[in-house]
């Protein structure tokens, strides 16, 4: 049988994990329909509006573009309209948040 303490530490727990997930969340939603650049494994990287994710940390963006590894390091090359993409979690080498999309909410426009 366990004691007082111990279950209060466990509830305390769940409170602090709860609380974390909450905050993640939150997080999340304030990203929704911003702009992203997704780099991927393969050396593609692709630019959209962030729509949603799941957790094997997959992500869907709307109305992408390709933009595939330049090898003139001059020349980024035209980009492929992709509309809606799906990038498995495990192609995500990094993202980034266009500062322009950020401070539009900032801004309250």
């Amino acid at each position: 049988m366990a004691t007082e303490s111990e279950e209060n530490g466990t509830e305390m727990q769940t409170e602090v994990e709860a609380s974390a997930y909450s905050l993640a969340r939150c997080k999340l939603e304030n990203l929704l329909n911003k702009s992203m650049r997704i780099r991927m494994t393969d050396g593609r990287t692709l630019v959209g509006l962030f729509l949603c994710t799941d957790r094997d940390c997959n992500v869907i963006l709307g109305s992408a573009q390709e933009f595939l590894k330049s090898t003139d390091s001059f020349s980024q090359g035209e980009p492929r309209v992709l509309g809606l993409a799906m990038i498995p979690g495990h192609h995500v080498v990094s993202i980034e948040v266009e500062s322009e999309s950020l401070q539009m909410t900032t801004h309250g426009l």
